[in-house]
């Protein structure tokens, strides 16, 4: 049983119909004989596999760079694809390809294509400033470089790309790939596909999905597929029926009001950085360690938070602001605290017909805050531990403390032993320094291979030495080195 099963690729359609429901798109695309796009990590790191998607941007469109090896190409029912080789050819060169030829920014070429894919998407990001620009859209930032994030070099080296990046001017009006974006975004199509390894439906509406789950207890609920895409490539998990709910617009609101923020569980946190445009600071800390641009343009927020997976980077965040969550299903709605969502590993309150709509984070906001991810690499990575701090202090006292954890138990959590020993105390260097022994012993740390029990133990008490140092104008001297890894 199927309908309306095809994606736009390059300008031409393509049916979707015949094939597995978790063929993923980028083994789709290469089964067309588009095989620019490669597989080299199959999770997400390396974006040898990326390709443009149209996306809304207000009225008009903006082309976004997704990693094609983790979504399921049936996710793209109705959508409009661009892959290197629809971006140009060896006829016809897009200015993208001309800098990084000229500029030596390819040597074996694997990589090649995803480069080009992620750069031409900041290429024709709207409001990019560009030198000569006089079209009134791309006018107030130039290129950034962080947008390449996520594309792993094996051979070249990364200074010919940034220069080949650098390089670019403004799109030319009658480039197909830009006069695009003046038009709609495609609406996500209502999509059924039954073949023989499962279901695959992307609901009309918020009501429909939530009648899928009531009714079936084998669905298996996908956004941005960031982390199911790694399950489906690496382990081999398959589920009976996947309900894809990443462009359900009850599921994607966006509020701002004097009382709280309320973030829609649907919205990528690339979407989500562009619309609260520094208004919570603490998140501004957060999306730049957050896995790379590709990852964050696919991700979406009630993915990481409902994966309950305890080194997510969102949840300690989220935890030091003292967020709520909107769950919804067929017998209503309810809110419930963060801070009481997790329940265990990978296990959360969420029942198996609810949702997760928004995520909800209560006005004023704290003024001192700071967000620290260690990890092996210091980007894309998994973090060994994370630790987010939210205070306020007045008149020399610390009026409140949050502090949200990651990495140093079975799930996130809060600090509550070390906010008791910090409010109502005097924001001094004695205060800090107790408060940052009873933060190293919160949590249960283990050993294992991203850190040890005592590293993860300094780092909780360094990520409060450094806040009162560097937030707090406080001089705090650390107890001596060697202490369980004490110096800062």
């Amino acid at each position: 049983m199927t309908r309306s099963t095809a994606v736009t690729v390059n300008g031409a359609l393509r049916p979707l119909a015949g094939f597995p429901v978790h063929t993923s798109l980028l083994d789709f695309l290469r089964g067309q004989g588009l095989t620019g796009a490669k597989e080299g990590c199959a999770e997400g790191e390396c974006g040898a596999c990326a390709v443009l998607v149209a996306r809304p941007d207000g009225a008009r469109s903006g082309w976004v760079a997704l990693n094609a090896c983790l979504v399921p190409a049936a996710a793209y029912d109705g959508q409009e694809v661009v892959t290197a080789e629809g971006i140009g050819g060896p006829e016809r060169l897009h200015p993208v390809q001309r800098e990084m030829a000229e500029r030596g920014g390819s040597q074996c070429g694997y990589c090649t294509p995803g480069f080009v894919c992620s750069m031409a998407a900041e290429y024709y990001r709207p409001r990019r400033a560009t030198a000569g620009s006089t079209d009134g859209v791309h006018s107030s930032t130039p290129f950034d470089v962080e947008a390449l994030s996520g594309n792993l070099c094996r051979c070249t080296g990364y200074r010919p790309i940034r220069d080949a990046a650098l390089a670019l001017g403004a799109p030319d009006p009658a480039d197909p790939l830009s006069s695009r974006l003046a038009a709609p975004a495609p609406a996500p199509a209502a999509t059924l596909v039954s073949a023989p390894d499962g279901l695959f439906t992307r609901p009309t509406d918020l009501d429909e999905a939530l009648t899928i789950l009531a009714d079936d207890p084998g669905a298996t609920v996908v956004a941005g597929s960031t982390d199911w895409g790694v399950e489906v490539n690496l382990r081999g998990r398959r589920a009976s029926s996947l309900v894809v709910v990443d462009r359900l617009d009850e599921l994607r609101e966006f509020e701002l009001t004097d009382e709280a923020v309320t973030l829609g569980a649907a919205l990528t946190l690339s979407e989500l950085e562009r619309l609260l445009a520094g208004r919570v600071p603490l998140l501004d800390e957060v999306w730049p360690q957050f896995a790379s641009r590709l990852i964050r343009n696919g991700a979406t927020l009630g993915g990481n938070l409902g994966t309950a997976s305890p080194i997510g980077d969102t949840p300690p965040a989220l935890l030091a602001l003292e967020a709520t969550l909107l769950l919804v299903s067929g017998r209503g709605e309810r809110e419930v605290p963060l801070a009481d969502f997790f329940t265990g590993y990978r296990r959360t309150l969420r029942e198996r017909d609810e949702l997760i709509r928004a995520a909800r984070i209560p006005l004023p906001l704290s003024s001192v805050v700071c967000f620290h991810k260690v990890a092996k690499r210091r980007a894309d990575d998994i973090s060994s531990v994370a630790v987010a701090l939210a205070l306020d202090v007045g008149d020399g006292v610390v009026r409140r403390a949050r502090i949200g954890l990651g990495g140093v138990a079975a799930t996130p959590l809060r600090a509550l032993a070390t906010e008791g020993t910090l409010e109502g105390r005097p924001w001094t260097a004695e205060t800090v320094l107790t408060a940052a022994e009873v933060l190293a012993a919160e949590g249960t740390p283990i050993d294992d291979v991203r850190a040890s029990a005592a590293y993860r133990a300094a780092m909780l008490r360094n990520a409060l030495l450094r806040l009162a140092v560097e937030r707090g104008g406080l001089e705090v001297r650390p107890p001596t080195a060697g202490r369980s890894g004490g110096a800062t």
